[in-house]
């Protein structure tokens, strides 16, 4: 078995230091399996080469995680006789989980209690989601002495901000830009509780909203409990839209949410080597942690003819060694009983694969990080309910996570002035840095390298109009600008003209998100200077005298250098750096070094055909896009008449991946939006074990 465990990492873990240990032990069909206490089922059996949790009831076909964040229903498994999700469930010690081979076997019923009445609460204000966007309006609330109640369905607080392990954009006085995503989470979450007016409920889910105004939790994940609130502020963040093409089902299929909480929350490696099929910020991030983690990123298509995330994160990944694909779509995900290889194929400016530009990879994990819907379900309801109710974040708009986080401070302003604890407006400048944090990359500035060849002094490889200003806050000199008015303009160097003005320190080096800084050094041998490059990976990786593979901001080779020094991070999840000894005509451009070779990118021999033409649509029931497609040429125009007919949307996620699929089928066929008659939501946005809506108490 390929061990699945993390056990350093140049982030997560302090340099050598090994991380913990498993401590108890599960029985997974009668066999004892170490796991850590407190990870979920899902991250224990993972670990352990375990990706098959059980077969599907309708044909038999593996099933395997998708999501790891309770959205669908595909790690079904038994434990302990019950049937729950794997990704929700922590282990215990002792716990027996059995796969889940078709459909649960109901307990016996011997007596049937009478219902019994919820519990019921009345709050000024009830915020669904503890992410960057509901802890930031829970601060902002908690200032104003507003008593809030904050709900979220994780352990920890901090929403997908838990999962970042790089350095954020934005403004540095405004988000705490150029600080790590895990550290961010932390601190807003010790900002939020730090006031007394300000209630916590963790690993609780917000199951409904009804008419009366009342909002039904599943508190601590057992005990159900009703709350009124005269404000509601939606912050639960967003759902990743889902892809169709064949194989789209198999295990090692995964949700770039699902890989990262694998391998930064739980340090799982869900991959040995992965294929990333996305190129905005999410699907480059996330290779990016994935070759942090040792694991090898095969390369990465997307449908574009560019990536749509930050051009930084793009070079940083095509510095590393990591193909890029753009203008080309996934075909299929190939294997029977798991993910053997990827075929992509080009596409025209209709996105149409074109014939004869297929190609495979072999590959065991999919990564698709196509985009992002808000969870509007709550906000949708309380609205037609008529309730007072606001959004923050991703529920309101999809953006960065600096910008849910200055979002969430204007709503919690905003909603502390309804109520009356606030008298004022909101700040002009609150709004003009809410816009620039939700702006979309700009232009891309085309640089010179600098001819001086005297003293020290950083280089900036970042070329692309972003809003991002922590280098100017580190420089001891103040010798890097950026427009404070618009931090989307690109830094600038003030001390071109003075050879002694740069001190060489590295902070600026260190502090930059996008990784897009060096140093130039001709101060000991102007005829070999040394270029200092930041580095987050293991320090053990290079030693003084290797020779290494050194390229500019695109990824260009620019020839092989010696290794002059390697610098680990300072603390912690610090920024390390290695010294290059580099040729002066080419020391401006070298802005990182190759970590991944080659031949990691090269494509089978021969493209894999996937002959069976199974691209589900609806997961939880197993319908394709075949089926549906005939349905809607057959006339059908209710979605309702289709999930009665086919049992699309029939499953336990409550439609939450097939809704956004099947209403693209239909633009597909043609057919006006307004033509189509949606389906009715349910009740329960989440799923809810009826003993506890009944008021069983759990042995």
């Amino acid at each position: 078995m390929v061990p699945r465990r993390v056990e350093q990492h140049p982030i997560l873990a302090a340099a050598g230091a090994a991380v913990a240990e498993p401590t108890v032990t599960i029985y997974w069909r009668a066999h004892a399996l170490p796991a850590r206490a407190g990870e979920p089922v899902s991250s224990a059996l993972i670990a352990n080469g375990e990706t098959i949790f059980g077969r599907h009831p309708k044909d038999g076909s593996p099933q395997g995680i998708y999501c790891a964040n309770g959205q669908c229903a595909q790690c079904m498994v038994l434990a302990n006789g019950r049937p729950v999700k794997a990704c929700m469930t922590p282990v215990a010690d002792g716990m027996r989980v059995e796969p889940l081979e078709g459909l649960p076997t109901l307990p016996p019923v011997e007596d049937v209690p009478a219902m019994a009445d919820a519990e019921r609460i009345e709050v000024p204000v009830l915020i669904i989601g503890g992410g960057p966007a509901g802890l930031s309006a829970a601060q902002q609330l908690g200032e104003h002495g507003v008593p809030v109640l904050l709900v979220d369905d994780k352990a920890r607080l901090g929403g997908k901000m838990v999962l970042q392990t790089h350095r954020f954009f934005g403004s540095v006085n405004a988000v705490y830009a150029g600080t790590r995503g895990t550290d961010i989470a932390e601190r807003l979450e010790r900002e939020a509780a730090a006031y007394p007016t300000t209630t916590v409920w963790r690993s609780s889910t917000v199951l409904a909203v009804f008419s009366d105004g009342w909002v039904g939790v599943l508190r601590g994940g057992h005990e159900y409990v009703l709350v009124r609130p005269d404000m509601l502020l939606v912050a639960a963040g967003a759902r990743e839209k889902a892809l169709t093409f064949r194989g789209n089902t198999l295990p090692g299929v995964l949700g770039a949410g699902a890989f990262q909480t694998l391998l930064n929350r739980d340090l799982v490696r869900a991959a040995e080597r992965l294929f990333v099929i996305g190129g905005g910020n999410v699907g480059l991030i996330t290779a990016y942690h994935a070759l942090q983690a040792g694991i090898d990123v095969v390369g990465l298509a997307e449908a574009l003819p560019a990536c749509g995330g930050y051009r930084v994160h793009e070079q940083k990944l095509a510095r590393l060694g990591v193909p890029i694909h753009t203008s080309h779509t996934i075909l299929s995900a190939n294997g029977q009983e798991a993910v053997t290889s990827v075929t992509i194929a080009r596409v025209d400016e209709d996105f149409r694969p074109i014939p004869g530009s297929e190609r495979s990879f072999a590959c065991d994990t999919v990564l698709v990080a196509v985009g992002l819907d808000p969870v509007d379900d709550f906000t949708v309801t309380a609205r037609a309910f008529g309730m007072r109710v606001f959004t923050a974040g991703d529920a309101d708009e999809i953006a960065e996570a600096s910008a849910a986080m200055f979002t969430g401070k204007i709503r919690g302003l905003e909603i502390a002035k309804e109520l009356g604890a606030y008298d004022g407006e909101v700040p002009p400048d609150w709004t003009r840095t809410a816009e620039l944090l939700r702006s979309r990359p700009g232009a891309v500035v085309e640089r010179t390298p600098s001819e001086a060849r005297l003293g020290v002094h950083p280089v900036f490889h970042c070329s692309q109009e972003i809003p991002c200003n922590p280098c100017t806050s580190v420089c001891p000199q103040q010798l890097i600008h950026i427009d404070p008015n618009d931090i989307r303009h690109v830094p600038t160097y003030l001390g071109e003209e003075m050879t002694d003005a740069c001190l060489g320190c590295e902070r600026c080096l260190r502090i930059c998100p996008g990784l897009a800084i060096t140093l130039v050094d001709y101060r000991k041998d102007p005829e070999a200077p040394l270029v200092t490059i930041p580095f987050e990976f293991s320090a053990d990786r290079l030693a003084v005298g290797d020779v290494v593979t050194a390229v500019d901001a695109s990824g260009t080779v620019l020839g092989n250098l010696e290794v002059a020094n390697v610098g680990a991070a300072k603390k912690a999840g610090g920024t390390g750096t290695v010294k290059l000894r580099a040729p002066p005509e080419i020391a401006e451009r070298v802005a990182g070094i190759r970590v991944q070779e080659p031949h990691v990118g090269d494509p089978l021999a021969r493209y894999v055909e996937r002959l069976e033409d199974d691209a589900i649509v609806c997961r939880c029931e197993r319908v394709t896009a075949g089926e549906l497609r005939a349905l809607i040429r057959q006339g059908y125009r209710d979605v309702n008449e289709i999930k009665a007919v086919a049992r699309a949307g029939m499953g336990a996620c409550g439609a939450k991946t097939c809704a956004p699929l099947i209403a693209r089928l239909f633009r597909e066929e043609g057919v006006p939006e307004g033509s189509v008659t949606p389906a009715v939501r349910r009740p329960l946005f989440v799923e809810a074990p009826i003993a506890a809506l009944a008021g069983v108490k759990e042995p």
